[in-house]
């Protein structure tokens, strides 16, 4: 059976995992894809830039982090 990877997250499917940060926050990417396309296309060019991260915390949840450092 093959698994569908998400541009965002990879392999972790993303009603697993939740934006920490802005007025997004606490939505998951599955919700956002959903409802929000154009802001689920700004989270896959910052993931393609190496500027979000994945982590889990320690309530064992999943939070997507974009890094706003500019090079």
């Amino acid at each position: 059976m093959a698994q569908e990877i998400s541009p965002v997250t990879g392999i972790i499917e993303e009603d697993r995992v939740f934006l920490d940060f802005g007025e997004h926050e606490g939505k998951s990417l599955l919700e956002i894809a959903d409802t929000e396309p154009n802001y689920y296309e700004y989270l896959i060019d910052k993931k393609n830039d190496g500027k979000c991260a994945i982590r889990r915390s320690k309530d064992k949840i999943f939070r997507l982090h974009v890094s706003k450092t500019i090079m």
